[in-house]
């Protein structure tokens, strides 16, 4: 079965930067657009940065833009999210998500299959 499992959460002060990575099998990885979303207790999931299946078309969210860089290493089968200038906004679980769209990545219903979350939590 398809699984995607999430690494590289933890805790860091507010400035400081963690590189999250997501292992997936199951599924034909370069078939697949990949996405980072994030989910704070009682609001909505929101994908905050997307690629394409060669890596090649990012999406970020604003809230993001110019502080995170989502790519993905085909051959390993292995997507990344390098984070930096974190902010205790930026707390939260964050999910690697796949999806079979070729467009409009920023929508969340638009994932197929979601990990399990890795927690970030950013001190002020």
């Amino acid at each position: 079965q398809v699984q995607l499992v999430e690494s590289g959460g933890g805790l860091v002060q507010a400035g400081g930067s963690l590189r999250l990575s997501c292992s997936a099998s199951g599924l034909t990885f370069s078939s697949y657009a990949m996405g980072w979303s994030r989910q704070v207790p009682g609001k909505e999931r929101e994908i905050v940065a997307a690629i394409n299946r060669s890596g090649g078309n990012t999406y970020y969210n604003d809230s993001v833009k110019g502080r995170f860089t989502i790519s993905r290493d085909n051959s390993k089968n292995t997507l990344y999210l390098q984070m930096n200038s974190l902010e205790p906004e930026d707390t939260a679980v964050y999910y690697c998500a796949a999806t079979m769209a070729y467009d409009r990545w920023w929508i969340a219903t638009k994932y197929n299959y979601w990990g399990q979350g890795t927690q970030v939590t950013v001190s002020s």
